[in-house]
């Protein structure tokens, strides 16, 4: 099999020769920039330009030699585009390493901090002394003087602006022929990053804080707010899969519903206010080309599984299975005929970071058998591989996933 047959038999609920692999194929299952160094002197590869290409995560661009070492069966679409050096501009990452991010996302130094400012010159988001990633510092519904409309508020928000490539700079056809080239280049598994966010783009710009109570206190006009986000997203996501949707294989949305004890909202709010809108995209998503629908949604979300099922989700990442509910085996039995599990190979919070190498590939087995079975699995580990992760664990992990082929 090809890593792409491999990834789609996977995703059709079938079992693939072996176990397919997702690193860095999105933003969410990538590593640190200063791991990613460390990973790369450890296993004596040729030394490389360090490229930022997330800019907020700080997350590096992992090399072909890197994804051939592993046997990486994804790829991101993104990586079709930012080819030529003058995308790029000098950067320091935290530890002292040099290192290269998108220009038009290179923050400042202001004397006491490093910082990203708007268009309008607005501090919109920073990274402290000490700190290794960027936060955001401005909500622009939160301001009583700030922006009126949704598009206005996008360009005074960090998630919405800091962003790596393809880049702002990148129209349709451009965008089509950067994913044609990469489609032509490789047989992994494409991955388009669209977005879609809803209750987080609320957070976003409204902060958590005021978004909750204006669910909860002000629901006509939550869903005012709600079908803003469709007026913008539902015409992008034509135009988006009009450009590249014969070109990648699955199409990733992102909403955060969980965190740690369970889902942000309740299944009846979840129902009310974003199930319908979900729907929406995700029908038209595979109305417009022949792609799977995977939501990146962190936390424990099992009490939203059979709505976000209903609503046409294909697949789910990152399999939070440290949170409540979110157990492998369970979501296995009660899930695994109608739900891809994208993610959840190994614990990122306590085991990746803190475990000796030999309990991590044993962790990795155990989640493997668990999840493999009839198909229905891609393995990644949960979320981002922190800058803390020392590389011999790293690469523990990836022996593991190899051995189980």
């Amino acid at each position: 099999m090809t890593s792409r047959e491999r990834v789609l038999t996977a995703c059709q609920h079938r079992e693939p020769d072996r176990v397919p692999l997702d690193f860095s194929a999105h933003s969410s299952s990538g590593i640190a920039a200063i791991a990613y160094r460390k990973l790369r002197d450890y296993l004596e590869l040729p030394k490389k330009p360090l490229r930022v290409y997330d800019p907020i995560q700080q997350l590096a661009i992992v090399d072909d030699d890197v994804l051939e070492k592993f046997g990486v069966d994804a790829i991101n679409m993104a990586r079709g585009f930012a080819l030529s050096e003058d995308c790029w501009a000098d950067w320091i990452l935290p530890d002292g390493t040099p290192a290269k991010i998108p220009a038009w996302a290179l923050p400042q130094d202001d004397g006491e901090r490093r910082v990203f400012r708007s268009r309008s010159g607005r501090v919109i988001a920073q990274m402290p002394p000490g700190a290794l990633y960027f936060e955001q510092t401005y909500f622009p519904f939160a301001d009583p003087e700030g922006p009126l409309t949704i598009p206005e508020a996008m360009q005074e928000s960090m998630w919405h602006v800091m962003t790596g490539p393809p880049g702002p700079g990148v129209d349709w056809e451009a965008l089509r022929e950067g994913a044609r080239r990469l489609r032509a280049s490789t047989d992994r598994a494409i991955l388009g990053g669209f977005g879609g966010n809803l209750l987080e783009a609320g957070q976003f710009l409204y902060r958590n804080d005021n978004f909750f109570m204006l669910l909860a206190s002000e629901p006509a006009k939550a869903h005012k707010f709600l079908d803003g986000l469709l007026e913008i997203y539902m015409p992008k996501l034509e135009k988006f899969l009009a450009a590249v949707g014969e070109y990648i294989d699955i199409i990733r949305f992102g909403d955060d519903l969980g965190m740690q004890n369970g889902p942000q909202v309740s299944p009846r709010m979840y129902r009310e206010f974003f199930k319908p809108r979900h729907q929406l995209m995700w029908k038209r998503a595979k109305e417009l080309a022949n792609v799977k629908v995977m939501l990146h949604c962190c936390g424990g979300v099992r009490p939203l599984l059979p709505d976000l099922i209903e609503a046409g989700l294909d697949a789910i990442n990152p399999v939070q299975i440290s949170c409540a509910g979110m157990d492998a085996g369970k979501l296995k039995a009660d899930f695994g005929k109608e739900m891809v599990f994208w993610g959840g190979g190994c614990d990122t919070q306590t085991i990746l970071p803190n475990a000796t190498p030999e309990a991590i590939a044993r962790h990795v087995r155990e989640q493997i058998d668990i999840l493999r079975p009839g198909g229905g699995y891609v393995f990644q580990q949960v979320h981002n591989i922190l800058a803390n992760v020392p590389p011999e664990n790293i690469v523990a992990m990836f022996r593991a996933v190899q051995e189980a082929r």
